[in-house]
Formats: C-alpha cells, structure tokens, sequence
C-alpha cells in the first residue's frame, strides 16, 4: 500500500535539506526554517500544537516555535525527517490520516514559493486520497461562503458547498484543488468560473487553518 505522507514527508526533507534554512515560502513571512519549527512543533510538542488552530493558544505556541527554530539546521531537518512512533499526528495508526495532506501542502508551500517551480505529475493514488481530505475540507471551510460553490476534480469527483445562492464553480486535479481549500489561491492553478464580484471574494477568501 502507497505511503503518501512519508513519500511527501521525505521529499520535503530533501528539498529542505538542499535549499538550507532561509529559502522563501508560500507562508507569508516564513522562510524553510519557520516552516520546518512548525512541523516538528506539529509533532513533537502537543502541549503547544493546538494553538496552530486556537486563538487562545497561539501566542505559547509561537514562543515554542521560535525556540525550536533556533536549533541547528541538520538537526531541525533531521526532525521533520524521522517523527517520533509516539507523536498524536504520526504514529503508524494516524500518519496516513493526519499528515498526507499536510506535508503535500507544506512540500508544495516550499516549491512554489521559488519563481521557477513546475507542476508535479502526481500518481493516481496520491490525487484519490487528496480528493478524499480535500471534499471534507471544502464543506468546513466553505460552508458559510454566500454561494453554491461546486467542486469539481475531473475523473475524481464533484461537490457542491456554501450557503448557496448564486453559483461559482472551481475546478481543477485535487492536488490544486487542495492547495485552494488551505489558502494558498494565487499558488493554485484552478479555474474559477461564476460571477465575478463572488469568483474574487473566493479567490482572495481566508480559507484553511
């Protein structure tokens, strides 16, 4: 069976480990080494991880990631290569689950954040399981959007979310359409159809965690 988030995981290392500490990426702000701290904060350290998503939280966890960003470079690396067995998000019962989209994302955060990447001819598999995360992402982050906003990935599926209304249609493979629902819009190649003053508040919408 396919590993998709230790394959992305490890190319993502690689990447990391080949474009050093201070490269751009597509998170505003953050260089490879503020990408690589939040990873391994992800992992290594529940007490801080739940103010990636909460508020209240947020301000411990950024001191917490800063700490950890200070460390040595191979050894930050080195972290995000091998995770602990014991990690919530990453044991051999939750990595699939917790982490394909994640380090896709994050693997794409940093390609995309150079002028000259190019688009990745993804296996069949690894879209399927993008489109599965992607569709429950869409219905979270799009359910109060003022709009019948149907997804659609080719030979995957469809889906519609929002409040509805008037319609706008986004399509495109699940790897962009992934990149789209966690707010990364102007790195996704996407078509976005629909009236414009709706298709532009999509584009420019806070979307993802």
């Amino acid at each position: 069976m396919p590993r998709y988030a230790r394959s992305e995981r490890q190319a993502l290392a690689d990447l990391f480990q080949t474009l050093g500490p201070d490269a751009p990426t597509l998170n505003d702000g953050w260089t490879t080494r503020d990408l690589a701290a939040h990873l391994v904060l992800r992992e290594r350290r529940p007490d801080a991880a739940g103010g990636i998503a909460l508020p209240p939280l947020r301000g411990y966890a950024e001191r917490v990631r800063l700490r950890i960003a200070a460390r040595p470079w191979p050894s930050l690396v080195d972290q995000v290569r091998r995770p602990p067995a014991w990690s919530p998000v990453s044991n051999p019962l939750t990595d699939e689950l917790a982490n394909t989209m994640e380090f896709f994302v994050h693997h794409e955060d940093v390609r995309r954040g150079r002028p000259d990447w190019l688009p990745r001819d993804l296996p069949a598999g690894l879209h399927r399981a993008l489109w599965k995360r992607a569709t429950a992402l869409a219905r979270v982050m799009l359910r109060r959007f003022p709009a019948d906003v149907l997804i659609q990935a080719p030979e995957y599926g469809e889906l519609s979310a929002g409040r509805g209304g008037e319609p706008v249609r986004v399509v495109g493979p699940p790897g962009e359409l992934a990149l789209f629902l966690t707010g990364r819009q102007r790195a996704a190649r996407v078509q976005v159809d629909g009236p414009a003053l709706l298709a532009d508040r999509l584009r420019a919408a806070r979307l993802g965690i």
